[in-house]
């Protein structure tokens, strides 16, 4: 569980990171005489910076227990069969692409009702 948790927070650090990259990449300008360093060198302390955080709280006795309590529930739970899985999604997406059809069918019956019937258009 810390180690899902871990790579979990690695993961939204570096997009973070990268989103910090870009936004100098296009927003400092290139007459800035240290822009390469800015560019890498903010993002990879902002890196560093949120590791150690993320660290810190990730060891706290706290969370560990958290986390340790949250690993035996998980246990304790029953999960689906794979074609009760299966199932449940294709009942889902027909559903949604049913909805979508219907509020698709009445929204050109409205425009057509507008421009047409109206003339509002």
């Amino acid at each position: 569980m810390r180690t899902t948790t871990a790579v979990g927070a690695g993961v939204v650090m570096a997009v973070l990171c990268y989103y910090v990259y870009v936004l100098l990449e296009r927003h400092v300008p290139k007459e800035f005489a240290y822009k390469v360093y800015a560019e890498y060198a903010v993002p990879a302390a902002l890196f560093v910076v949120l590791g150690a955080v993320a660290g810190y709280f990730m060891n706290k006795p706290a969370v560990v227990d958290f986390f340790i309590a949250t690993e035996s529930e998980m246990k304790k739970v029953s999960w689906s069969s794979r074609a009760a899985l299966f199932g449940s999604t294709a009942v889902v997406i027909a559903t949604v692409l049913l909805l979508a059809v219907m509020i698709w069918l009445a929204d050109t019956g409205i425009v057509l009702v507008l421009t047409r019937g109206l003339g509002l258009w």
